[in-house]
């Protein structure tokens, strides 16, 4: 296995451990280790197109690297927010906004249930009997905040 290591050219090594560090940063995303991989390949490309190049220049050269493409990243996401086509993807409460929901437990001192779909939630708003109907103005956690209609 050693003499097959051995015979590797080193450039390739570098070119290699780009690619897999960009697999790895597919399969487990965290938009870090797709840096480091275009600090290696970059390494690649230079140690091909510099034959003489020691491996500890590389090693250097690496690291050195690995810092600036991961600073440059994140400057370039500040600088470019990556911005959800849903940005209330994940919060419930704000895709019920504007909803029209059924009141099941009446709304007394400004708190009761209301019916979305097929639950309940805990709502906070103007009173209303069991059975109105109240619109969703916004979400408090897990309770809606509600009005009448």
């Amino acid at each position: 296995m050693s003499e097959w290591l051995s015979t590797l050219d080193q450039h390739w090594f570098w070119l290699s451990l780009g690619l897999i560090l960009g697999a790895i940063e597919m399969l487990a995303p965290g938009f870090f280790l797709m840096w480091l991989g275009l600090a290696a390949i970059i390494v690649g490309l230079l140690s091909w197109l510099v034959p003489g190049m020691i491996i500890p220049m590389q090693v250097a050269l690496f690291a050195v690297l690995s810092v600036l493409t991961v600073y440059a990243g994140k400057r370039f996401l500040k600088d470019n927010p990556i911005e959800s086509d849903d940005p209330a993807l994940n919060d419930k409460g704000a895709r019920l906004t504007g909803e029209i929901v059924t009141v099941v437990e009446a709304i007394e001192n400004g708190r009761g249930r209301v019916r979305v779909g097929d639950s309940e939630w805990n709502a906070r708003g103007a009173d209303a009997a069991i059975g109105a109907r109240v619109r969703v103005t916004g979400a408090d956690g897990a309770v809606l905040l509600v009005e009448g209609v």
